[in-house]
């Protein structure tokens, strides 16, 4: 599997600045061009909603999970743009949180420093050309965010519990209408537990290795399958016992393997999905 250039459907541009400060309708439709919501948005750090917010009818939540290489970043932005919903690459901004960990010098191992990478954060996302653009202190970050070394950092930051609770305000944040597709590895335990629809997609590991080695060369990166390989099982064996929000399905959810499977063939069964629970207009 692979992702295709196109428009994901409506794209959040979220600004959330260091705690404690308050955040003045920073949360935009940057497709639409205004204001998302009448509710006046979020209005401190902590992940708590307004009361205004409360008032809002309930908006439907899809939560994809699963290992690195299972297809699940691809099939969730074609799900979004198909539904025409808001799209969340959480592992964006644990990638984020390395890059500005790694350009500050901060090891994996300083967890207190790493921590307050996290909550000082300065990240935003913005739809431009019809992609999703990730910025660092309003820096493009396209280039660097899926590298070997950023995405291996991006591992060892996300077993940080205070990192983890960090980026959970911002994650929920995205949760506007008329959906959220969310992709990531803990969207249907920890961050949305009560998502309309809870999918956990996986593949052989042999499988994934090829599909991660496909994707590097293409970018024009040296890589190792062998070695790729090796790096894959060990962070699947991080991912799924760390302490904090490991990488599991939820009881609820639908288990998809994409081994043997094409991209739309799984996208066609999540579509059915998506039409047996009603969570379309």
């Amino acid at each position: 599997m692979r992702d295709e250039p196109g428009r994901v459907g409506p794209v959040l541009e979220i600004r959330l600045p260091c705690p404690g400060r308050r955040i003045h309708q920073h949360v935009l439709s940057a497709v639409r061009g205004r204001p998302a919501g009448t509710g006046g948005g979020i209005e401190h750090w902590g992940g708590q909603v307004t009361a205004s917010e409360q008032q809002v009818p309930r908006v439907p939540v899809i939560a994809i999970d699963g290992p690195v290489g299972s297809g699940k970043g691809t099939i969730s932005r074609r799900l979004a743009r198909r539904l025409g919903w808001h799209f969340l690459d959480s592992g964006v901004l644990y990638r984020l949180v390395a890059i500005a960990a790694m350009d500050a010098g901060v090891e994996p191992q300083d967890r207190q420093r790493l921590a307050k990478v996290a909550h000082e954060l300065d990240c935003s996302f913005i739809e431009r050309d019809g992609r999703v653009v990730p910025l660092l202190a309003g820096e493009d970050m396209s280039a660097r965010v899926r590298t070997e070394p950023v995405s291996m950092m991006a591992s060892e930051v996300a077993a940080v519990p205070a990192v983890r609770e960090a980026i959970v305000a911002r994650q929920r944040a995205f949760v506007r209408p008329p959906g959220l597709v969310a992709d990531g590895r803990d969207m249907g335990t920890v961050i949305f537990p009560d998502a309309d629809l809870k999918i956990f997609l996986t593949a052989g590991v042999e499988e994934r290795a090829h599909r991660r080695y496909k994707q590097l060369k293409e970018k024009g990166e040296s890589v190792n399958l062998s070695r790729l390989f090796r790096e894959i099982e060990a962070r699947d064996a991080r991912d799924m016992s760390r302490p904090i929000a490991p990488l599991k399905p939820a009881e609820d959810a639908v288990s998809i393997d994409s081994t043997d499977r094409s991209i739309e063939e799984v996208l066609e069964m999540i579509m059915e999905l998506v039409r047996e629970r009603a969570l379309t207009g």
